[in-house]
């Protein structure tokens, strides 16, 4: 029997509903989960560790730096790995581990639920059930199982905040579809044969900016581009922002540009690519320099980016990274001279 290593890191599955409201007790998880599950143990032999206990909208790099190095430090013990983890950030979690742990050889499998596991009418069960299967087959890779559906990590997103069915993979095909058999794909990462590395590296000195009609460019004033190392701008379609008259983007870009910060453009849209080179706004963005997050999800376009400035390389072979596909997050593209 195949021996899986449990990580609990908090979110909803762990949590309990009291007098004070709904409240993440890490005492009690443990003896619900067997009290509950007892049926885990036919699948595989399990050991749960809890990380640590938190609402995921408080996850952030550091987390990511603790759970990449835990399963480094476990992979050889471990033939898979199963992450409970609260739905909000999911995608966060999982891109930013994909990037971090490097020729991954073995599943690493993170699930929640939208219902805790202590009420009566839960998803936990079956999202559980489903992860612990799923992390012994061989599935090298982060990935994303809910509601009978298994996502790549750095492509998944959530998609809803009540449906059980929160998650989606909107420009990749799923991993796995689960039903009475669970039917694995064949787009799942192959093994490459090297060693798995444990790189958490991530830089926050970036900044998000999502572009309405009527944004005036005077507001992005505050923002200190010389301490910024990256912008993303959430552009509308195909990465289109407005280029004319006082409420043009374009000298705040170039002012980015000028002072070596990155300027990365992704879709408000979640399906379908960004092409700069199809409009007029997209063409003058791109000749200042500005980069194209492709088909990437928000979430791996922040925690790729992220990852990327912590590595400290010059402008180049950042952007030339950037545009490649490292770990199935996107399709590569050509580095324009």
């Amino acid at each position: 029997m195949k021996k899986i290593l449990l990580l609990q890191t908090g979110g909803t599955i762990a949590m309990h509903f009291d007098k004070d409201g709904t409240q993440l007790d890490p005492k009690k998880w443990s003896g619900v989960l067997y009290k509950e599950m007892p049926e885990l143990q036919q699948i595989a032999h399990i050991e749960i560790e809890n990380v640590f206990f938190e609402d995921s909208s408080d996850i952030n790099p550091e987390h990511w730096k603790v759970l990449s190095e835990k399963i480094y430090r476990k992979i050889n013990f471990f033939d898979g790995f199963v992450i409970l983890h609260g739905t909000d950030t999911m995608a966060y979690t999982a891109s930013a581990l994909s990037f971090a742990l490097k020729n991954l050889s073995k599943p690493v499998i993170m699930t929640g639920s939208q219902v805790p596991m202590s009420e009566i009418r839960s998803d936990a069960r079956r999202n559980l059930v489903n992860a612990v299967e799923l992390a012994t087959c061989p599935i090298p890779e982060v990935a994303v199982c809910f509601n009978d559906h298994l996502y790549r990590g750095n492509r998944s997103t959530k998609m809803s905040i009540d449906d059980f069915n929160a998650f989606a993979s909107p420009n990749f095909p799923k991993l796995a579809e689960i039903g009475i058999k669970i039917k694995l794909s064949d787009k799942i990462l192959p093994h490459t044969g090297d060693s798995v590395e444990c790189v958490p590296l991530f830089d926050d000195a970036l900044h998000v900016i999502r572009i309405h009609p009527g944004l005036n460019p005077e507001m992005l004033d505050c923002l200190d581009v010389s301490r910024t190392k990256a912008v993303i701008f959430e552009a509308f379609g195909i990465g289109n922002m407005p280029i004319k008259g006082r409420y043009s983007l374009l000298p705040f870009v170039e002012k980015c540009r000028n002072s070596g910060c990155h300027v990365i453009i992704t879709s408000q849209a979640a399906y379908d690519s960004v092409d700069l080179d199809q409009y007029a706004s997209g063409k003058a963005v791109k000749t200042l320099g500005a980069l194209s997050a492709g088909e990437m999800t928000m979430e791996a376009t922040i925690t790729k980016t992220m990852h990327l400035l912590a590595l400290e390389t010059d402008e180049k072979n950042f952007r030339k990274q950037f545009l490649a596909d490292l770990s199935g997050e996107r399709k590569s593209e050509q580095l324009q001279p």
